[in-house]
């Protein structure tokens, strides 16, 4: 390893997540932690300002999330990437941007271990390796095409198998405490996520919330139904009954571009 420390920026919203990287940093002699910050405007502002070499980046933050940060830079500014979250849906999006490695909160010192040794093997290499070519390439791609910054896959663990579920595919969203219960056609799939942090990743030209515990697919819609006091029945190509509720109805005309 060169002698010139790694230097390091910790991006994390929540005080606890940046104090078990600062942590497990600690002793590091190959590495420098020049700051750590818990927003993307401040990321931005940070490596904009640094030029850090490696950036623990959390993907969830609110305003702008972690591939937000990374578009808006330059690309002669692009840091090493390690993506930390707590949610293991967004490991494809993480490995599409070619992340050196992706860190599932809660994670353990070996596994922070294998993630550090990785990004320093890589550094060895090059710093201007095929990595950050493949990153500048995949952002430049979604500054042209903003549709790709919305999720287009989800990552299911359920009864021992990993199941890549396109975005496109369901029908509806039903909310279950800190879960989402996906329905695909006859199946039901259960995502730990809350409605409200899905509904912000979503293409919201294809999904609408149209209840505090229901988002609907557009295009799987085949008739509304007045109701009362303002609500509407959503009745679904197969026959599944949802319910526009008043407080979202505005919202809902506003996306079929008239009134009901």
């Amino acid at each position: 390893m060169n002698q010139t420390p790694i230097r390091v920026l910790i991006v994390d919203d929540e005080l606890l997540g940046r104090t078990v990287i600062r942590e497990m940093l600690r002793g590091d002699t190959e590495v420098e932690i020049i700051g750590e910050c818990a927003s993307g405007r401040e990321a931005i502002n940070l490596i904009r300002q640094h030029r850090p070499d490696l950036v623990f980046l959390d993907v969830q933050m609110p305003v702008l999330d972690g591939f937000a940060v990374l578009s808006a830079l330059d690309p002669q500014q692009m840091p090493f990437v390690i993506f930390v979250t707590a949610y293991d849906q967004y490991a494809v999006r993480a490995f599409e941007v070619y992340a050196l490695d992706y860190l599932l909160k809660p994670f353990d010192r070996e596994r922070f271990s294998k993630a550090l040794q990785r990004a320093k093997e890589t550094m060895r290499q090059s710093r201007s390796s095929e990595v950050n070519e493949r990153i500048l390439a995949l952002l430049e791609k979604q500054q042209t095409n903003p549709a790709s910054t919305h999720l287009e896959r989800l990552v299911i663990k359920a009864n021992g198998r990993v199941l890549f579920l396109r975005t496109d595919e369901i029908d509806w969203i039903e909310a279950e405490g800190n879960y989402v219960c996906l329905h695909v056609k006859k199946e039901s799939h259960l995502l730990r996520e809350t409605i409200s942090g899905l509904e912000t990743q979503l293409d919201p030209k294809r999904f609408a919330r149209i209840h505090r515990s229901q988002i609907v697919n557009l295009d799987r819609i085949k008739e509304l139904h007045p109701w009362s006091h303002g609500e509407y029945h959503v009745i679904l190509k197969d026959g599944t009954e949802l319910t526009l509720s008043r407080s979202y109805r505005e919202h809902f005309q506003s996306l079929l571009g008239q009134s009901m």
